[in-house]
C-alpha cells in the first residue's frame, strides 16, 4: 500500500514540475508611471491629457476631432486592465491593436476599440472598429453586461486579446467575445471623443498590461502586486 501511494505521489510531483517548467511566469506591467506621460504620444485631435495624482485625465476640446493618447510600444497578445470614471455626457474607449499609418487616411487612428459608453444604450465593453468597419460586437443581446456599468463611479475593464480572440469584461461581467483576425498588432490608446462642449472629463487609473508577446496561450502563472 505504501509503495502504491509513493508511485502516485511521484506522478503528481512530476506533473507539477512539468507544468511549472512549460508555463513561464507572466507579470503585470503598469503603462502609466504616476508622474508624467512618458511612453505615450497624442494622435488625432486636440483634446487634452493631464496627470492628476494616480490618474490620466482626458479633457474634451470644443469641436476637435477624436483624440487618442497612445502607447509608443505596440502589443500583439496580451491581457489588459484599466479602471475608468467617465462623465455621463461623454463617449470614450480603449484602443487595442490599433495603428496610425500615413497610407491609411493620412495617419488616422484606426483599429479595435473597447467602448466606454455611459449613454442609455450602455455598450461599455462592446467592440467597435474605429475609423474602419464600425460595430463588430455590440451589447444589444447582453443585458447583464449593459447593467454592469456604474454611472458616476469607477468601473473596471478587463480585456484579453490572444490570437484571433478578443474578449472583454465590465466589472467582472462577461461582455464581448469576438473572433477576428484583421489586425494582430498595434498600440493601446485612450480615446477622448469629439464633442461640442469643452472641459468634459474621463479618468483612467491602474492601467496595466500582461504582455504575452508572440504566444497565443493563456498564462498559467501570474504574479505582480497592485501599484501603490
Amino acid at each position: 500500500m505504501i509503495k502504491k501511494y509513493s508511485i502516485t505521489l511521484g506522478i503528481i510531483l512530476a506533473l507539477v514540475l512539468f507544468v511549472g517548467w512549460n508555463y513561464p511566469t507572466i507579470q503585470w506591467t503598469y503603462l502609466f508611471n504616476g508622474k508624467n506621460l512618458d511612453g505615450w504620444v497624442k494622435r488625432g485631435g486636440e483634446a487634452q491629457y493631464v496627470v492628476e495624482g494616480d490618474m490620466i485625465v482626458g479633457i474634451t476640446g470644443k469641436n476637435t476631432p477624436n483624440t487618442f493618447l497612445c502607447t509608443e510600444k505596440d502589443y500583439s497578445n496580451f491581457i489588459f486592465e484599466v479602471d475608468f470614471l467617465v462623465d455621463d455626457r461623454m463617449n470614450s474607449g480603449i484602443q487595442i491593436r490599433s495603428n496610425s499609418i500615413e497610407s491609411y487616411r493620412e495617419g488616422r487612428v484606426h483599429g479595435y476599440q473597447v467602448e466606454i459608453d455611459p449613454s442609455a444604450r450602455s455598450y461599455s465593453a462592446g467592440i467597435y472598429d474605429e475609423s474602419r468597419r464600425g460595430w463588430l460586437y455590440d451589447l444589444g443581446n447582453n443585458e447583464a453586461a449593459r447593467k454592469a456599468f456604474k454611472h458616476n463611479e469607477w468601473n473596471k475593464l478587463h480585456i484579453e486579446a490572444i490570437g484571433n480572440s478578443i474578449r472583454t469584461w465590465i466589472n467582472g461581467v462577461p461582455a464581448a467575445n469576438l473572433i477576428d483576425d484583421v489586425t494582430d498588432r498595434g498600440f493601446i490608446g485612450l480615446q477622448v471623443h469629439q464633442m461640442k462642449t469643452a472641459g468634459v472629463k474621463v479618468k483612467w487609473k491602474n492601467i496595466r498590461i500582461m504582455d504575452l508577446g508572440t504566444t497565443t496561450e493563456f498564462p498559467q502563472i501570474i504574479t505582480g502586486k497592485p501599484l501603490k
